[in-house]
């Protein structure tokens, strides 16, 4: 295990990287906020990494001997913020491992603060019992290698004779055409840049990879939250497919030098892993995006795809971007990522606000670059979709997207997200679905489309039509869960409660899935478990203090006595100048029978446009309430058609 206590360079593991020197923890390059305790608590595991790093080594190391503090849930509450940043999972660690009652030991690989090896970084790192997996994955790329040089001299030669090149190709590549493939996952493109820096860019290349072939609705293609979970996994090519249900995998990578990127992509026949296609692409920075259209359409041939006519227009005719425009607007996007993080933790509005400024400017540094680049409108859009009416915060956002759409009427992105603002924030029904469907026509591998319209369908009460949309939806994207399932505003509550019992126990989606879980619970009377899982998500996201509360009036009078407690809580916030979402004492009132209060702070989420009103026509939740004038006038005043 090599010592990196003498390190004089940054310290790297996976996509990210600790600057000693600096005191910065960056993410691909961008600098991430992290408290003092949680990043010492970093710098001593990357210091013995695969070591034991004992509570009391970190408890010396934290605290100065003549410091009076809780020792034990001082480091806890470190390690739990540090894993936050990281993205880890204690159940399931990619870093930080804890050895009970023991301490910690970091389990990712560490660099040193040694550039990868380009020749070894397309390839995952495996354990042994894969390894005769990753020794074939060796001799095929070297076999597509040789096949693909062998095929260009024959292709060359062919041409010289008046030959068809097509079949020489196949010939010297020693296999027959390529078999009919109707599915396809591109799997995250690795960074062959030999920059961990650039790993922001291999990932925005792979989606612009998948926007391109989604664009062919003779194919389906899997969206991007699914495949991204594949990166480096090691798990062989027919699993992943099986796993995503598709018959073809892309895989590529991505160099960049200066001002030229080179772009080398292969597709490979899944079911019996058969290289089809190889080929590499270079191209200057001034059209980044030229590069993945050339990809793109060398494997909707090779797949022998059936385009319309839109589709080859739309495929053919994209407009030049270029590589600075789409690293601001990339960036743009990863501080966007960072603050959809942070929101609704405790103490993280300001680090949230910091992340939505950066992405803001990043996009309009995008945009300044070339004015004509509508998906930087779009991601400066979703930067105000959440923010306050106070804060013109949806009209900044319909404006913006709206600029998008003038620049680019068939990008699907700002149709969807045009209908998603129309639905929770300014409550234009009729103008949602309309776009909904724009998005779709343009792009029917758009899983966030059909998921959102499946939303908006149960909302209008066609659910038959709404479940149609969601298996689509997860169809394309089996990796992702939507929120909230289908079953609960269907009334279905086992269906709903066994659902999200699985996504808690893949821990996927952090505190969402909770939070589904325990409206599931209080939905089918189930009020002991709705509680548990209600103080669940309040510790996930930081108010410890409000769970023990919660825990003490649920012991003292039960689930009632945790629900007023939870209320206390939260209007004490609101006094204090940190004010809650309204939906959530609303319904907690509501619970409670207070059916005055309930409605006072449904006003007041009525004033603020609270984005979680959409689903008051449906939900459950808001039975209580139902009955009453006051809500029937609520509904009225919100447009919902009857």
């Amino acid at each position: 295990m090599p010592d990196l206590r003498s390190a004089n360079g940054p310290m790297r593991f996976g996509t990210f990287e600790l600057d000693l020197r600096a005191g910065e923890l960056r993410k691909n390059g961008i600098k991430i906020k992290l408290q003092e305790q949680p990043f010492q608590v970093l710098k001593m595991l990357l210091e013995r990494p695969g070591e034991l790093v004992t509570r009391e080594e970190l408890q010396q190391r934290l605290w100065p001997s003549d410091t009076f503090v809780e020792f034990d849930k001082g480091i806890y509450n470190a390690i739990k913020r540090l894993r936050e940043t990281l993205a880890d999972s204690a159940e399931k660690p990619r870093y930080i491992e804890t050895l009970s009652k023991r301490g910690y030991r970091f389990v990712g690989e560490v660099n040193n603060g040694k550039k990868p090896d380009p020749d070894q970084a397309f390839e995952p790192h495996v354990n042994a019992a894969e390894q005769p997996y990753r020794d074939a994955k060796v001799v095929r790329r070297q076999r597509a290698a040789i096949g693909l040089v062998a095929g260009v001299c024959a292709a060359a030669l062919a041409l010289a004779l008046g030959l068809n090149p097509g079949s020489l190709l196949r010939r010297a590549s020693g296999r027959s055409a390529a078999p009919r493939i109707r599915s396809l996952a591109v799997l995250p493109l690795s960074n062959f840049s030999g920059d961990l820096r650039q790993e922001y860019l291999a990932d925005g290349m792979t989606d612009e990879l998948i926007t391109e072939l989604s664009q062919i609705a003779s194919i389906k293609v899997i969206s991007r939250t699914s495949v991204m979970a594949y990166r480096k996994s090691g798990k062989p090519i027919p699993q992943i497919a099986r796993e995503l249900g598709v018959e073809g995998i892309v895989e590529g990578a991505i160099q960049r030098s200066g001002d030229q990127l080179r772009i080398t992509a292969q597709l490979i026949y899944a079911p019996t892993d058969q290289h089809v296609w190889a080929k590499s692409y270079d191209g200057s920075s001034q059209n980044v995006l030229a590069l993945e259209q050339e990809v793109a359409q060398a494997i909707a041939q090779e797949i022998r795809a059936q385009l319309t006519p839109a589709e080859k227009t739309r495929i053919a005719q994209s407009r030049p971007v270029s590589l600075k425009a789409l690293e601001a607007y990339l960036q743009g996007r990863y501080h966007l990522d960072q603050a959809g993080e942070l929101a609704y933790r405790n103490g993280m509005a300001k680090p949230q606000l910091e992340h939505l400024a950066a992405a803001r400017d990043f996009f309009q540094a995008a945009i300044r670059e070339d004015s004509g680049y509508a998906q930087a409108y779009v991601g400066l859009a979703k930067s105000w979709v959440d923010r306050p009416v106070t804060e013109n915060g949806p009209e900044n956002a319909d404006a913006m997207l709206r600029k998008a759409l003038e620049l680019n009427p068939d990008l699907p992105e700002a149709h969807e997200a045009l209908a998603t603002l129309d639905v929770l924030r300014l409550w234009k029904w009729s103008e949602a679905e309309q776009e909904y469907k724009r998005a779709i026509a343009v792009n029917s591998n758009y899983a966030e489309a059909h998921a959102r319209y499946a939303e908006y369908l149960d909302m209008m009460h066609r659910y038959d039509k709404g479940m149609k949309e969601f298996l689509r939806a997860q169809e394309l994207d089996p990796g992702h869960s939507f929120q909230p399932n289908p079953f609960y505003r269907r009334r279905q509550y086992e269906r709903a409660i066994e659902l999200d019992r699985n996504e808690v126990k893949r821990h996927a989606f952090g505190f969402w899935s909770h939070t589904d879980l325990a409206f599931d619970y209080q939905a089918a009377g189930m009020h002991e478990e709705a509680a548990d899982e209600w103080e669940q998500v309040m510790r996930m996201l930081g108010y410890d203090q409000i769970a023990d509360a919660m825990h003490r009036g649920r012991t003292q009078s039960g689930y009632k006595g945790a629900l007023r407690e939870w209320m206390a809580q939260l209007e004490a916030a609101d006094a204090q100048g940190a004010p809650p979402p309204a939906f959530l004492l609303a319904f907690i009132y509501g619970e409670l029978g207070e059916k005055d209060r309930a409605f006072a702070w449904l006003e007041r989420g009525y004033r603020e446009r609270d984005a979680a009103y959409s689903a008051l026509n449906v939900d459950p939740c808001w039975d209580p309430l139902r009955s009453d004038p006051r809500f029937r006038d609520l509904l009225r005043r919100m447009n919902f058609p009857r």
